[in-house]
């Protein structure tokens, strides 16, 4: 975590870059997974995002609590 500290202090614009990217490699992981659990039942295309992005709902409002 240090490593992220001083790179967010030193060079802002390169960490916003990791960060995004990581977020953006996460989500479609995700989003790859719930494919591969919900794909066998014959649902349409947009489910596994309906999934994904309920879940990380649930997370951000228990998070809040």
């Amino acid at each position: 975590m240090n490593y992220l500290r001083q790179l967010q202090a030193e060079r802002p614009v390169l960490f916003w870059v990791v960060l995004l990217v990581g977020f953006f490699v996460a989500f479609q992981l995700l989003i790859f997974l719930a494919t591969l659990i919900i794909g066998p039942f014959g649902l349409p295309s947009w489910v596994p995002l309906v999934v994904v992005v309920g879940g990380l709902v649930l997370v951000a409002r228990r998070q809040q609590r």
